[in-house]
């Protein structure tokens, strides 16, 4: 390094020297990627958790490479105290490279390193771009390469952005809860093919939401194992060229120790290297997540329609005029919301799984675009729940009369008398009910030798919502 002027410093690389602004913490490697990708805009530094899961990666092998003798204790403790600083969130500008990066990572590798050797040489008393003391290289990447700390960067990220999710995920799960038990006795119409089916209570239809929400949770349980496998140690393809054979373990255990999560060495560095499966599988969970959600917010959508000439089973929270030119017209603009999101959740599952795909030989280079896309997504329906608990899910009101109403008139409902008085006979009454408008309970009345009473317990909407349609009397007995 040499100065060239107050406002940049002189470095050098591989392919040349290039100057870098005085006041960066970053170097040559990442100016060079400033130049090369000025592509989506979205830098390194809009994805918090990774800078923070990065530089968590290097303080653990700054321990294992200080517990190895293979950097001095001094050099270790700058390196160590820079990394916590930013996993603090302090230097959160210095990270401006492109996530759409080429070379699977090794810009955001060496931006990694950059700012933290720059960092650690003020903290050791010497200016920045002074490698001859600490290296980018040769001290902070130590035993390392891009193609194991990145994709572990990236997996502690996912891990870390599951929290928020899996929280959002509860809240919304607990919304539907809380209304399931508010209706578990008000009785409507279930619906097959969009047509009346038999009854069912609003509570059995909340609590099914909620049902699909809780399999989501254990869902980012099984994940959380699968991304805490990492593969520190392998270097360039994983045969650990360049790392202390006793790296592995060591910065393995210390990277377990600081973080709290069951992380563990692959057992097959070379196939780790190569293997994208912990991505694909929370690109599923997640995506299977957002269909749970687009099914819920479609079905509100549909139960909210009308007033007049649609289902009008229930009320979502009304939180804006809904026509520049209709007078009164409220649009369900909170589950329209949530179903865009729900669109962007498949495109990013489309694209993590393209990129799985397209790895060759000894090393998938889509890193980058995998990470960016998860830690979007996620984050998109971390925060799409939250509106669509707070704004719409507690503020639900139903139409319990509208519901009765609908369960009372459904000729679905001769089902309940196939017992009693045969299919034929049942399906007959429910022709004539709709023939004449009238309910299957009018026309069983007049067609059946059951006693009012019975019938009245047979055709009962609420006994057959909680399937009690044949312990009525006459069956126990």
């Amino acid at each position: 390094m040499s100065e060239t002027s107050n406002n940049t410093r002189l470095e050098h690389d591989c392919i040349g020297k290039m100057e870098v602004p005085a006041n960066a913490y970053w170097g040559i490697h990442t100016q060079r990627a400033i130049s090369n990708f000025p592509v989506s805009g979205i830098t390194d530094s809009q994805h918090p958790e990774l800078v923070r899961a990065y530089a968590t990666v290097k303080r653990a092998c700054a321990i294992a490479n200080e517990e190895l003798g293979l950097i001095d204790a001094s050099k270790a403790e700058a390196i160590r105290v820079a990394c916590l600083e930013i996993e603090a969130g302090k230097l959160a500008d210095q990270f401006p490279v492109d996530v759409m990066q080429g070379g699977a990572g090794t810009s955001s590798n060496m931006n990694m390193n950059e700012v933290i050797a720059n960092r650690a040489l003020e903290i050791a008393g010497h200016q920045r771009g002074d490698y001859s003391y600490i290296h980018p290289n040769d001290d902070v990447n130590e035993s390392q390469s891009t193609n194991d700390t990145y994709p572990a960067a990236c997996k502690l990220a996912l891990i870390d952005a599951l929290g928020p999710l899996a929280e959002s995920t509860k809240k919304l799960a607990k919304a539907f809860h809380d209304l399931a038990d508010k209706h578990i006795n008000d009785v409507t119409i279930g619906r097959t093919q969009l047509q009346d089916a038999v009854p069912m209570t609003y509570g059995q239809e909340f609590h099914a939401f909620a049902t699909l929400l809780k399999s989501d949770l254990a869902a980012f349980d099984r994940v959380v194992p699968l991304l805490a496998q990492l593969n520190l140690g392998a270097t360039a393809i994983g045969t650990g060229i360049c790392a202390d054979l006793r790296f592995r373990q060591s910065a393995t255990k210390h990277l377990a120790q600081i973080t709290g999560l069951p992380v563990t060495a692959a057992p097959d560095p070379v196939a780790a290297m190569t293997d994208m499966g912990a991505y694909v599988s929370t690109s599923a969970a997640v995506k299977n997540l957002a269909v749970h959600l687009k099914k819920a917010a479609d079905d509100l959508r549909l139960l909210n329609s009308g007033p007049r000439c649609g289902f009008n089973d229930l009320n979502v929270p009304a939180r804006q005029a809904g026509s520049s030119i209709m007078p009164a017209k409220v649009n369900p603009v909170i589950p329209e919301c949530v179903n865009q999101c729900c669109f962007m959740i498949f495109g990013m599952d489309v694209t993590v799984n393209w990129a799985v795909a397209e790895g060759q030989l000894q090393l998938n280079a889509f890193d980058p675009v995998m990470v960016h896309e998860l830690l979007t997504g996620m984050a998109l329906l971390t925060n799409a729940m939250t509106t669509f608990r707070v704004n719409c899910v507690e503020g639900i009101e139903i139409n319990a009369d509208n519901g009765r109403a609908y369960a009372q008139s459904s000729p679905s409902i001769s089902a309940a008398l196939n017992h009693y008085i045969g299919y034929e006979h049942a399906a007959d009454i429910a022709a004539e009910a709709v023939h004449t408008g009238r309910t299957v309970r009018e026309v069983a009345g007049e067609r059946t030798d059951l006693p009012a009473e019975q019938l009245d317990e047979i055709l009962d909407p609420i006994r057959l919502a909680r399937g009690l349609g044949q312990t009525c009397r006459e069956h126990q007995e």
